[in-house]
């Protein structure tokens, strides 16, 4: 049996979000199911060489983006080779900054951004090889620095 994972994210618009995850990640639809109205039951993007799946809202069944439920508990990751050029795209094409991009205690260069359709996104690009230990030392290091 082959094992994989795909977020599936819900969003109020669909197609601007596509169109959005295009500008600022490079993604490329695959599919589109479509309602006569035109809302969007079900399509697919890669970016890169990840999955990511996606539908319009569909309140009458429950089916409710960030926006709508007051937020996400859920954060995507994307690993890019230039952190830098990739946010600063997707600001470009409407994301919010709501960590700049830095270096990070565990080795990597990255930031966190708002989509326009209320999704998380850690943008990262390694930087450093950090083995466990050091990291949890790093991480003793930057609590206390950020007690309080």
């Amino acid at each position: 049996m082959a094992n994989s994972l795909a977020p599936y994210l819900v969003v109020d618009g669909a197609a601007q979000a596509i169109a959005f995850y295009t500008r600022a990640f490079g993604a490329k639809e695959t599919m589109r199911l479509a309602e006569p109205g035109g809302r969007i039951g079900h399509a697919e993007i890669t970016i890169g060489d990840a999955l990511v799946m996606l539908a319009d809202e569909h309140p009458e069944i429950n089916i409710r983006g960030p926006k709508a439920l007051g937020g996400s508990p859920v954060t995507l990751h994307l690993q890019v080779d230039d952190v830098d050029a990739v946010a600063a795209g997707a600001v470009a094409a409407g994301a919010t900054v709501v960590f700049p991009v830095k270096d990070q205690f565990y080795g990597k260069r990255s930031g966190r951004f708002e989509d326009p359709f209320g999704h998380v996104w850690i943008l990262s690009t390694h930087v450093e090889d950090v083995s466990t230990e050091e990291m949890q030392r790093r991480y003793h290091d930057y609590l206390k620095q950020h007690a309080g």
